[in-house]
């Protein structure tokens, strides 16, 4: 709102400028003696109208206090016209009834011109309230998805580990280690509208490396990216529940590379994608694409993030076979300066 309010000030100000500059050569490089004083008189009775006017059309009549904005309107119809005909010289050259009749054009004219300009600044500003209305409703949104993601997450982590611990696992310290870096980028490092790419894959790489604790055969994510990713910003957890869902459709037991999953910079978008063999139903508890175990957030989540954060600039495609499920992802990547684009406005 301080660009805003640098505005007003240079709209109220310019404008008497310029006046005060047209006064100043009529005087020094015209010569006229007489119409100076009537540029003066109408610049001082016009600031006296215009401020005066201004000050109760914000003091009452935008908080519709009618009565109060007539009973203060009436003292500044009656002086304004005095004080601009004690100003003027009323001399052979511009008689009484010419000066009154300039008197009341000044009053109405600059009466209007300070009602226009509060209305103006009352739409300008009224808008610029429901956009951070709007913009505060979304982010809370965000908010919210963002802490059905942390607790989901946790859970599910939460019983890999403690069948580790159960079971004695040289791994489990490893596990307890690894959960522990995840969560601090969840609760601390993703608070930012976006992280840099880079951030948010090494997140998921730690993710893969806690869930790959659970298989004999090693290496069954085949982790891929492509393209120069160094300057490319990502909204944080955009891509773990799409990863989640690999492993909740794949069998229990995987082989090396069984899940593709694939990060890649094109052109002007990022492309996410990722595929996973399909388990059995008897042994998978997603029967359909979307459906997850009671509690679960399903891919409505991430569509919903996906509207709020990038409105008409993604693609998502889901696909399930009976032997295979594939997920792309496309994120125009032009849109990663939006978090410094939507605080121009208010900055």
């Amino acid at each position: 709102m301080k660009n805003i309010s640098r505005v007003f000030t240079a709209v109220h100000v310019l404008p008497w400028t310029v006046y005060v500059g047209a006064i100043l050569w009529d005087s020094m490089y015209c010569g006229s003696p007489f119409w100076p004083s009537i540029y003066l008189s109408v610049l001082l009775t016009g600031l006296y109208v215009f401020y005066a006017h201004f000050f109760i059309l914000t003091r009452f009549l935008n908080k519709k206090k009618y009565k109060d904005y007539f009973l203060r309107l009436i003292p500044i119809l009656l002086t304004a016209p005095i004080l601009f005909l004690l100003m003027i010289d009323l001399n052979d050259q511009f008689n009484k009834r010419e000066g009154t009749g300039m008197a009341l054009g000044t009053l109405f004219a600059f009466l209007m011109l300070s009602l226009l300009v509060r209305i103006g600044q009352n739409i300008i500003i009224n808008t610029l309230k429901k956009e951070e209305a709007k913009k505060q409703a979304i982010n809370s949104e965000l908010v919210y998805l963002k802490s059905q993601i942390n607790p989901h997450f946790l859970f599910n982590t939460l019983n890999n580990i403690h069948t580790l611990v159960y079971t004695q696992a040289p791994s489990a310290p490893d596990a307890v280690m690894r959960l522990s870096s995840l969560m601090r980028y969840m609760i601390y490092e993703s608070n930012s509208t976006t992280v840099p790419l880079s951030v948010e894959i090494e997140y998921l790489q730690d993710f893969i490396g806690l869930q790959q604790l659970r298989y004999i055969a090693p290496d069954v994510v085949d982790f891929q990216v492509e393209g120069a990713i160094e300057n490319c910003r990502i909204a944080p957890l955009l891509f773990i529940h799409l990863l989640e869902n690999t492993y909740k459709h794949s069998p229990a037991k995987l082989e090396t590379g069984a899940i593709n999953v694939r990060i890649a910079i094109k052109e002007n978008h990022v492309l996410f994608s990722c595929q996973n063999p399909v388990a059995p139903k008897k042994d998978n508890l997603l029967e359909e694409p979307g459906l997850e175990e009671p509690g679960g957030i399903g891919l409505a989540n991430v569509q919903k993030r996906l509207q709020l954060l990038y409105p008409n600039k993604h693609h998502l495609d889901i696909i399930r076979t009976d032997e295979v499920y594939n997920v792309e992802l496309k994120i125009n990547s032009q849109l990663q300066q939006h978090e410094t684009n939507d605080q121009l406005l208010y900055n």
